[in-house]
This record gives C-alpha cells, sequence and structure tokens, in this order.
C-alpha cells in the first residue's frame, strides 16, 4: 500500500501532450508547406505533437550502417531526405534539436539483429536522453529501460514500458524510489552495504521480493576520460569483488525480500575497443559461476552500456553493436545466461543534431569566432568533458567566403561557453545555419537554464518526410510559473 502511494503522489508527465497545461496552454504548431526536398515527390510538413497510437516501421531497413545526416552534392544538410535550411526557415529562431526517427530504429535494429541466438534484454538508458516521444518509440521497438532515478522510473512506466524489462541502477537509490521499483517488479541492482539495507526495506514495504543483481566492479580500464569511466577501482559505483563473499551471505539472510538472479557491471562510457567488453565479461562469468556454486539460481549477465561512436567524423572504424556482441556470446552461451546490455550513447547519439543560427563572426587578434544562438546551456558536453563534437554549416557559404580557424562560441557569459574550437571552416554569413553533430546523447538530457537561455524544442524527421514536434521548447513564462503563489 505504502509502494502504490508513492507512485499515486508521484510527479509525472501528463498521459498526452494535446492536454493544455493549467495557466500556460502550448499553442499547437500549424502545419506548414516548406520548401524543397530531395525527392520533390514527398512534400515536406511540419506538425504538432503525435498521438500515442503505434508508430508503424519498416521491416525492409537495411543491416547496414546508414547515417542520417549528410551533405548533398548541392551543399546543403539533409537530415534523410530533407533540407534542414528548408525545416529552419519553417519554425521560429531559436536553437533547436533535430532527430531521425528512422535512424532511431535502425540503430535498434542493429543492436536486435547482433543477439540474435542470444536470450536478452536491450535496456535502453533513459539518462542519454529523456524525451517521451523518443521513448514511446524505443518501446515499441521492443526496448527495456535502465533507471538511474525514481523520477525516470516513473518517466518509462508512463511510457509503457514492461516493468520486467527494466534495471534500476545507482549509487544512491533512494528508499521511496526503491519501493516503487520493488512494487512494479523491476531488476534492481545492489551497489553497496546500505544500497542492500534499503532494498530490503523496500520489499518489505512493497510486500514483494525484488529480483536483484549485484553490481561488481570489476576494475577494468575502459581507456576512456576520467569523467566517464564506471568499472575501475577508484569509480563511486559497484562493490569490491573482495566483498563479494559477504554480499551473498547477506542476502542469504533476507530469503523472503531478495532474490538473486544476476551479476552486473559497468565499465564506462565512449569505449572503442571491445575487447575491454570481453575481459569484463571472462572475470563476470567466473564470478557468477562462484556465486552458482553456493546454490543461487542466476540466470543474467548484465555487461552495461558504453559502446562509442564516431564523435569526429573522420571515418574511422568503430565497434559496431555486432561486434561489441559477438566479443561475449560463447561466454554467455557457455553459461546458458540471459544478457543484458544497456545502450544509450549508441542508440540515440548520432541520431540528432542541435540546430543553431549564426549571430555574428568576430576576432580578437589572435583568434576567431563564429558567434551562435545556441550554447553551453543546450549542449555542455564540450564545456564539462572537453568532448568534441563535428560541426559544418547547413547551407553552402558564399563563393568568396574565407576558410578560417574560429571558436564556435554562445552568448553564456562563461569563457567555458563553446561548442568547439579550432575549427576550419568558411566564413559564415549572419544568420546562417550551424549543427553540431550527434547530439541525441547526454546533450538535452544534460541542458540548463543558465542565463535564462530556456531549454529549446524537439523535432525528428518521419519515416514519410514529415517534421514533427516532440518536445515543447521552454519559455520566460515558463520559468515565471515556478514563482506564482509564492
Amino acid at each position: 500500500m505504502a509502494a502504490t502511494n508513492l507512485l499515486s503522489h508521484s510527479s509525472s508527465l501528463p498521459k498526452t501532450l494535446k492536454q493544455p497545461l493549467r495557466r500556460n496552454p502550448f499553442a499547437q504548431v500549424p502545419i506548414l508547406t516548406l520548401k524543397r526536398t530531395r525527392n520533390p515527390q514527398k512534400p515536406l510538413s511540419l506538425k504538432a505533437v503525435l498521438s500515442q497510437n503505434p508508430t508503424k516501421t519498416s521491416t525492409q531497413e537495411s543491416p547496414a550502417f546508414q547515417h542520417c545526416f549528410t551533405k548533398s552534392s548541392d551543399g546543403f544538410l539533409y537530415c534523410e531526405d530533407t533540407k534542414v535550411q528548408d525545416i529552419m526557415e519553417g519554425l521560429e529562431k531559436r536553437p533547436f534539436y533535430l532527430y531521425s526517427k528512422p535512424q532511431i530504429t535502425r540503430n535498434v535494429e542493429a543492436y536486435k539483429e547482433a543477439l540474435e541466438g542470444l536470450n536478452s534484454i536491450i535496456g535502453y538508458a533513459i539518462k542519454a536522453n529523456n524525451n517521451f516521444k523518443i521513448l514511446q518509440h524505443l518501446r515499441k521497438l521492443g526496448c527495456g529501460a535502465v533507471l538511474v532515478s525514481g523520477n525516470e522510473l516513473r518517466l518509462a512506466l508512463r511510457a509503457g514500458f514492461d516493468p520486467t524489462r527494466c534495471i534500476f541502477n545507482g549509487n544512491g537509490k533512494l528508499l521511496e524510489d526503491l519501493a516503487l521499483a520493488a512494487q512494479e517488479g523491476v531488476f534492481v541492482n545492489v551497489d553497496s552495504e546500505f544500497d542492500l539495507e534499503n532494498i530490503v526495506a523496500a520489499a518489505r514495504i512493497a510486500g514483494k521480493k525484488v529480483n536483484v543483481l549485484l553490481r561488481i566492479n570489476p576494475d577494468v580500464d575502459p581507456q576512456v576520460h576520467p569523467y566517464v569511466a564506471t568499472g575501475n577501482k577508484n569509480s563511486k559505483f559497484g562493490i569490491r569483488n573482495e566483498k563479494l563473499q559477504w554480499f551473498l551471505d547477506a542476502v542469504k539472510t533476507h530469503p523472503n525480500e531478495l532474490k538473486l538472479v544476476g551479476a552486473h557491471c559497468h565499465l564506462g562510457s565512449t569505449i572503442t575497443k571491445v575487447d575491454i567488453f570481453r575481459d569484463a565479461a571472462i572475470l563476470m562469468v567466473n564470478y557468477i559461476d562462484e556465486i552458482r556454486a553456493q546454490g543461487f539460481e542466476v540466470d543474467y549477465l548484465n555487461i552495461g552500456g558504453g559502446l562509442g561512436i564516431d564523435y569526429h567524423h573522420t571515418g574511422a572504424v568503430l565497434p559496431t553493436p555486432r561486434d561489441l556482441i559477438d566479443t561475449v556470446r560463447e561466454l554467455v552461451l557457455s553459461r546458458n545466461l540471459n544478457l543484458i546490455i544497456e545502450p544509450g550513447r549508441s542508440l540515440i547519439a548520432n541520431t540528432c543534431c542541435l540546430v543553431n543560427h549564426v549571430t555574428g563572426v568576430k576576432t580578437n587578434g589572435t583568434k576567431n569566432f563564429i558567434v551562435i544562438d545556441g550554447s553551453m546551456a543546450e549542449l555542455i558536453r564540450p564545456s564539462l568533458y572537453g568532448a568534441y563534437q563535428h560541426i559544418e554549416l547547413v547551407s553552402p557559404s558564399l563563393p568568396d567566403a574565407e576558410i578560417s580557424a574560429f571558436d564556435v562560441v554562445g552568448p553564456v557569459c562563461e569563457s567555458a561557453d563553446f561548442l568547439g574550437k579550432d575549427r576550419e571552416l568558411p566564413t559564415p554569413a549572419k544568420g546562417a545555419g550551424l549543427v553540431v553533430h550527434d547530439a541525441g546523447a547526454y546533450c538535452m538530457s544534460m541542458a540548463s537554464t543558465y542565463n535564462l537561455k530556456m531549454r529549446p524544442p524537439e523535432y525528428w524527421v518521419e519515416e514519410d518526410g514529415q517534421v514533427t514536434k516532440i518536445r515543447h521548447g521552454e519559455t520566460f513564462e515558463d520559468h515565471m510559473r515556478f514563482f506564482e503563489g509564492l
């Protein structure tokens, strides 16, 4: 009962964005006819947020990799067959995120094909991108969900995910959120001694036994930026392998609250060497052998996520989902395990660009700057991690435009406000379109309202070429709503 009350009093999204918000209704976006596409037989239109009817997806998609954003011979950037410049001209002049819905489908299908022959769960990491319409689409494609907060759990439930295909991670999960997870039948990863105590308490509140996995820190170096490394001995995540027996003994003392069903590890993010996953999987199946030897019926191996993408657009040959799965396939089959994977970035990052407008060009004598209306508030990865994301203009430059090295910066009052440094670009005209590529993961989900730059709208190009708003842009009036009645 307590867990039910926690659920009923939780704050969550409305069931449909068509319902107006009290005191601040969103205006519906009219259908617009934009200009040109590569295929003149397919008219380009912009429409408001769709209903939640299941979207039909093609069963004829090629398994070969196909990217959604390409420069055509005419010098214009296209998303699928739709010209980005035309989309910009049909919208209000502010930064916005633009996705390819077909690319999301292709990315999921690549994982599903790689996993053929294995019992598996593709658990999409909601922290990468929590857009409600995208989550609904991923759920329809058969994904489960990986959660790291109570609100992500509530959002997954609202989006219709099967809770028995959801995994609740985190090193500081709260009791009330664990109670909801227990109530719904979500897998829960045990991260520490106090986490185990809280999971036991949550099971008693919900009156249900919780399926748990032990998150073991395998101390494997993923060779990535230290901020996104999660599986080495200095990480705050997981239990040290030498503590394994303590946790097994603790689980044994709570047979009515806990059922140990598997082991979990997560190495980090932006990983480009799949042999690292094999190294970790070898360690993990050995731990599973030890766990089974003590009488536990352990059926799940969760190897986490973290597969990287080609942010530099240099044509580097990077591991595919099949490369990743093939490194662990025989190990999984040898122990008759169900495999859980937790992709976030590799499902969503390359499906999206942040589209910006050039405010102007300036120089300080030693450095050239392209100033845009987007900023670290909309996309913080370069400022936070020093991350590289490819940048280009959406339309051909003027014939006499000089190519120079520019820092691409925003208007936020911080020297850290940059989207890219030392980029060779033609000098753009004022108002020109400029995109930051591979912005689907850890960009909008990390956006802020710093300097009161309100978080931008999101759109996607659908299979038929229509451009659909999938999130309203925030406004100044939205900010003021938080102070009403105070």
